[in-house]
């Protein structure tokens, strides 16, 4: 009889554990973060993750009645460590979301995991063309590469720039800033004088910038990852190059606002397009700038920050809309959101997940003794014209 009893009420306490289980694990909505938060990229996962946890301040850690658990992990900026990760979460930590990619080859290692496991996965900062083809499971909330250059190839052939040498980091999205601006100048009559790539990893720009002043172009047209503008631009000023008559035209990652404060004067003048800046005249734009400023010991936030802000928003709404549940009918609420964002309007193309919205091409100037991207020219609604007619 006592062993009968004792089997009962082992039997009702080891359902009321599995229950709790159940309901716990029902009871929660994973995000996996991937940045990389040291190493030479770990400008870029502070902002990101900075980003992110001002989302959930403003709007809670509570979504669809179920308690949001962000879990940060530090990919170091390498592939195989970020894929290792990206498993990890998904089969250990069972999140509904991946989310992150400071580089390219980090979202493209993890791609494989998301659809094998249906997870979706939000690109926050990774910017080369091709990576939502990598996966039908991925939705981008940074920009592409080709949205933002081919507008300054516009802009440069309209500004009395004829021939220009281009210089780029040696990775997917500086090749694609090579071709697409390419492409699209000398469509328009410009002329290339030279190509040259610089490796990702520890870079010395003063051989590259020697051969830029020896061919004597209108302008420099370049692209670094954001953080290494930095170096770029002490290099150029070091050679003279400001002096020489050659003007600076860039992907607008050079003049990332996490850094132009410390580029000093030689950054005046520079004429960059991108998606974002802190001096975007919005009043959601400043309230966004005050309160990350606020929280982070008053940095500015970068197009890297808002990529993540933008992206937890994408999260927090398709979660309302399935009631909390992941897989595909997660992945069918992010597509097609439309909202106004401190960038501007965007939109996530339902066809293609990637990410439409404005174009700013933007001048160095100095307002209040500070160094800003300020706007001086809008191209509304951009989609990347890479898959045109996609």
């Amino acid at each position: 009889m006592h062993k009968r009893n004792f089997i009962r009420t082992l039997a009702a306490t080891t359902l009321a554990v599995g229950l709790g289980t159940a309901w716990a694990q029902d009871n929660s909505f994973k995000i996996g973060l991937l940045l990389p938060l040291t190493g030479p990229f770990a400008s870029t996962g502070k902002q990101m993750e900075a980003a992110a946890r001002l989302y959930m301040a403003q709007n809670g850690d509570t979504v669809a009645g179920k308690k949001v658990q962000l879990i940060v992990k530090d990919d170091t900026g390498v592939p195989d460590i970020s894929k290792r990760l990206a498993q990890e979460l998904v089969v250990n930590d069972k999140v509904q979301v991946l989310a992150g990619f400071g580089l390219t080859p980090l979202a493209v290692t993890a791609a494989p995991i998301a659809t094998q496991s249906k997870t979706p996965m939000v690109v926050m900062a990774a910017a080369t063309s091709s990576i939502t083809e990598a996966s039908p499971y991925i939705v981008r909330t940074s920009f592409t590469v080709p949205q933002v250059v081919t507008i300054l190839a516009d802009w440069a052939s309209k500004n009395d720039i004829h021939k220009v040498v281009t210089l780029v980091s040696d990775y997917a999205p500086g090749v694609d800033s090579e071709a697409y601006f390419s492409q699209r100048f000398v469509a328009q009559g410009g002329q290339v004088m030279e190509s040259l790539r610089v490796p990702l990893r520890s870079p010395d720009f003063a051989p590259f910038l020697q051969k830029v002043r020896d061919a004597k172009p209108d302008a420099l047209f370049t692209f670094v990852p954001a953080g290494v503008g930095l170096a770029l631009m002490k290099q150029f000023s070091e050679r003279g190059m400001d002096k020489a008559g050659i003007r600076v035209i860039a992907e607008g990652s050079v003049t990332d606002d996490d850094i132009l404060g410390s580029m000093g004067d030689v950054a005046l003048g520079v004429v960059t397009a991108h998606h974002y800046s802190a001096a975007h005249n919005s009043a959601l734009n400043k309230r966004f700038v005050e309160a990350f400023g606020k929280a982070n010991a008053g940095m500015r936030p970068n197009f890297m920050a808002v990529g993540a802000y933008d992206g937890m928003r994408v999260i927090y709404e398709a979660a309302k809309a399935t009631q909390g549940a992941g897989k595909d009918a997660l992945l069918q609420a992010m597509k097609g959101q439309s909202f106004e964002s401190p960038r501007g309007p965007v939109s996530i193309d339902p066809q293609t997940r990637d990410v439409v919205h404005n174009i700013y091409v933007r001048k160095v100037e100095k307002m209040g003794g500070q160094l800003w991207n300020t706007e001086i020219q809008t191209f509304t609604a951009v989609k990347d014209p890479a898959k045109a007619g996609k």
